[in-house]
């Protein structure tokens, strides 16, 4: 019976003894490496940093890389004469030896960052310069193998909020034993702070990070936006325009039309402005303002260009506006009888510069005239109701592509039940 006992009990042993794995007091352990068993990294290494070997097995021995023939310890499960940067064996009873790395974090955390100066390059990229010491093990065939560290980089960036730029954070991501990274410049003056990595996170360190010196850009942008107004758009007036301006790029409307261009730039770095407008190829304007007004009155495809820029960098944008052919559409009736639908004789059109219209009855007398294609006769005359019936109309205009209207005919007025 006691040769059993025993027989299991050797048994367990040697489960317990396969099964054995190392811990640490404070440390955090990484394994998956092809030639040592772990890699301890501790958030500062002092009295009470140790290693612990989880088995029930008591005769193991401790080794240095340095020493791999004399032992530290004997006989005990923990060893704590950890130092940075080496390597140490465990030799469990059965003859298996266990390697470790040991590394202190607080000798690895990043040391400084800064962008790069005076480089024309900044206009677009930005070339950042870090120090982080890297962190390494060395196997026991004495093989050196660099840890990855993730590392994040963040500052500020400009961002267009639709009316406004914004100043926003933004972030760029860092694996080391790189020492430097090309990020997207920025357009407003900022900090770049670097920090991390998943190692401090796993120790519970919280942001440790490291800051550069302010940094003031010269890279420059724009947002080309604009703000129209058309003859419609004044008081009294109701659209009865056939094409008014789309928000839609290229801008397609009728003239003439007047349109405010703001360049929207990241002042005070951006300092020049250059306007140009090209009509069907041709320039025919060019203004150095930050932003520029232009009244279109001819047919004809533009291409709006703006170029902003300081003493080192400059950026373009351009925007195409499509100023269509004219055209007069004349009704046959109208109904002012109060119910906002037909109340007036209007006319629709497109690209008027100039237009006039009279109305006269019957007998020929004229009864109403007006200038403004976008008013219209509402059937009154001298703040009297017109009689029901036949009128006719004689109207002049001009288009924007230089064309003539003179036209003639006759327009019905209908009162039927009203409101």
């Amino acid at each position: 019976m006691r040769k059993i006992i025993l027989s299991v009990f050797l048994c367990l042993l040697a489960v317990f003894a396969s099964a054995a794995q190392l811990s640490s007091t404070s440390g955090k352990s990484y394994t998956k490496f092809s030639d040592i068993g772990y890699v301890f990294i501790f958030n500062g290494l002092n009295n009470s940093s140790a290693v612990i070997y989880d088995s029930i097995a008591t005769n193991v021995k401790w080794y240095r890389f340095s020493d791999p023939t004399t032992p530290v310890y004997t006989g005990v499960s923990t060893f704590d004469q950890l130092e940075n940067n080496k390597g140490y064996i465990l030799e469990e009873e059965n003859g298996n030896r266990i390697t470790f790395w040991v590394l202190d974090y607080q000798l690895y955390k990043p040391v400084s960052i800064e962008p790069e100066v005076n480089s024309t390059s900044q206009c677009k990229d930005l070339t950042l310069f870090y120090t982080i010491p890297p962190m390494s093990y060395t196997s026991l065939g004495g093989v050196s193998h660099n840890l990855e560290r993730d590392f994040n980089i963040k500052y500020k960036q400009l961002s267009w909020q639709g009316t406004a730029w914004v100043p926003v954070d933004t972030t760029q991501t860092v694996i080391t034993p790189s020492t430097q990274k090309s990020v997207p410049v920025p357009y407003c003056n900022t900090v770049f702070t670097l920090y991390g990595d998943q190692y401090a996170t796993d120790l519970g360190i919280n942001m440790d990070s490291v800051s550069s010196s302010l940094y003031l850009t010269y890279a420059v942008i724009s947002h080309m936006t604009t703000n129209v107004t058309s003859r419609d758009q004044r008081p009294g007036s109701r659209n009865n325009e056939g094409n008014f301006p789309s928000s839609a790029t290229p801008i397609n409307f009728s003239a003439p039309i007047d349109v405010q261009f703001l360049s929207n730039a990241n002042e005070p770095t951006a300092q020049f402005y250059n306007w140009e407008i090209l009509k069907d190829g041709k320039l025919i304007i060019n203004r150095t303002d930050k932003d520029h007004r232009y009244t279109f009155t001819e047919m004809g495809t533009y291409k709006v260009k703006l170029k902003v820029s300081d003493a080192t960098c400059s950026f373009s944008d351009s925007l195409t506006v499509i100023v269509t052919e004219s055209e007069i559409y004349v009704p046959n009736v109208f109904t002012p009888n109060g119910d906002t639908f037909n109340d007036e004789f209007r006319i629709a059109y497109k690209s008027l510069l100039t237009f006039q219209c009279w109305v006269y009855n019957r007998w020929g007398r004229q009864v109403y005239y007006w200038n403004d294609p976008t008013k219209g006769w509402d059937g009154n005359i001298n703040g009297k109701k017109a009689t029901p019936g036949p009128y006719f109309y004689v109207i002049k205009a001009t288009g924007s592509d230089k064309k003539v209207y003179k036209l003639k005919g006759d327009i019905n007025l209908l009162r039927g039940k009203e409101n």
